[in-house]
C-alpha cells in the first residue's frame, strides 16, 4: 500500500520520533514493505511554519527533498486535478493543507498517515487498528 505521511507524521518520521505514535501508526512506518510517499504540500506547510517561527527543525529546510529521497520517501507534486478534486465525504477539518493531502489521496490512490482527530475516520485514512 502506497501511504502519504500527514506534515506532523512526516516530521516525526525525519526526526525518529515515531515511538510516541501508537502501536498501529508505528507498525505503518515500520513496515519495510511500506511505499512513503510525502506531498510538496507539507513540504510548504513546513517552510511556512519554519519562516513565521512556529516550528523548530532538526534539518536543513533546503536540503529537506534530498533527506527524503535518501530515506525512500517519494516527493509528490501539486497539479490541477489535486487543486480541483473534491472529496466525499467531505473532511472534518478546514485545513487547506489537510483537504489537499486527502484529493492527493484519491487521484493517486494513496492512504494518508495521520493521527489527526478530523482526520483518522475518513474513508481516505490509513487504518491503523
Amino acid at each position: 500500500m502506497r501511504l502519504l505521511l500527514d506534515t506532523h507524521i512526516l516530521l516525526a518520521l525525519v526526526e525518529r520520533r515515531i515511538a510516541a505514535f501508537n502501536a498501529g501508526v508505528r507498525a505503518l512506518l515500520e513496515n519495510p514493505e511500506g511505499e512513503f510517499v510525502a506531498s510538496v504540500a507539507s513540504l510548504w506547510e513546513i517552510a511556512i511554519k519554519w519562516r513565521l517561527g512556529k516550528l523548530e527543525l532538526a534539518f536543513d529546510l533546503d536540503a529537506f527533498p534530498e533527506l527524503l529521497e535518501t530515506m525512500g520517501v517519494e516527493l509528490i507534486s501539486i497539479n490541477a486535478r489535486h487543486a480541483l478534486c473534491s472529496v466525499e465525504p467531505e473532511a472534518r477539518t478546514r485545513d487547506p493543507f489537510d483537504r489537499l493531502l486527502l484529493a492527493q489521496c484519491k487521484i493517486e490512490a494513496l492512504r494518508l498517515v495521520t493521527i489527526d482527530r478530523a482526520l483518522v475516520d475518513h474513508p481516505l485514512a490509513a487504518r491503523t487498528t
